[in-house]
Order: structure tokens, then C-alpha cells, then sequence
């Protein structure tokens, strides 16, 4: 069975070398959608009898994991040396140091690589992220399986 829960969260990237705008430094409200898969619990006695698990677990999950690190923070390239430093000059600023270009197809690539490894670690294998699609605008996403 799948399950595939949704939330969402503000940050700022730029792709250094783009041939365009994506070049300056901008902001995104992206949603991310994270299927789960498991099997239905069917102890009677347990909390999430019927369900894969609770959506309010796999939401915790994610958002400790990807949500919290990532909301209101900018997203750079540790190669964006000016960024970096630019940013490092900022009072208490927000940031996540990535270790690809921060395009939508890598920041869904390093969440759900993420999420494997906490849910591993959780889960024991019984409940797994199966996909991570990622919205950087409501008509353009990545998914990674």
C-alpha cells in the first residue's frame, strides 16, 4: 500500500551558472509530496491499526527532516563562493550549504535520500519513502523514485 502526504515551505536558491534569471538570487514556495510505502496494519490493539502509518508521523518525519532545515532558509551551491560568503556576513541568516546546484531535480534527489535514512532508521525497513516529488512553482516539479 502507498500512502503520499504533502506540505510545504519557503526558501531562496540560484543556479550560478544559468543562462537566465534563475542566475539571481530569488525565493520559491515549494511543496514537496512524499509517497510512503508499507502494509496496512492490522493489529487491532495498535494506534495506527488500518493505516500504513499515521499522516501526522510521516509528516513530523518530513518536516523535522526536510521542512524545518529548509523553510525560510537560502539553499546554495557549497561551489557559489560569493553566495557563501555573502551570506556568512549576514547576522543569525538561514542556510543550507548544498552539494549540488539547488535545481528542483537535486533538492528532490537529497530530500529523498534524506528521508531514506531517517525512515531506515525509524522503520526498520517496514515503512520506506518510494518517491519525493518536488514543486518549485505550482506548474513545474522534479519526482525521483
Amino acid at each position: 500500500m502507498e500512502i503520499t502526504t504533502r506540505m510545504e515551505f519557503d526558501a531562496g536558491h540560484r543556479i550560478p551558472s544559468h543562462k537566465s534569471s534563475c542566475k539571481n538570487l530569488h525565493g520559491h514556495r515549494y511543496a514537496i509530496e512524499v509517497t510512503i510505502k508499507g502494509e496496512i496494519i492490522k493489529q487491532e490493539e495498535s494506534s495506527d491499526f488500518g493505516m500504513v502509518m499515521d499522516f501526522k508521523d510521516a509528516k513530523n518525519l518530513i518536516k523535522q527532516t526536510i521542512v524545518d532545515p529548509w523553510d525560510h532558509a537560502f539553499i546554495v551551491y557549497e561551489k557559489d563562493h560569493e553566495v557563501i560568503k555573502f551570506l556568512s556576513s549576514l547576522d543569525n541568516h538561514k542556510t543550507v550549504v548544498f552539494p549540488e546546484v539547488p535545481t528542483a531535480e537535486n533538492m528532490a534527489l537529497v530530500a529523498y535520500e534524506l528521508l531514506k535514512v531517517v525512515f531506515k532508521k525509524k522503520f526498520l525497513g517496514a515503512v520506506t519513502p518510494i518517491k519525493v516529488r518536488l514543486y518549485e512553482t505550482p506548474n513545474n516539479w522534479a519526482e525521483v523514485y
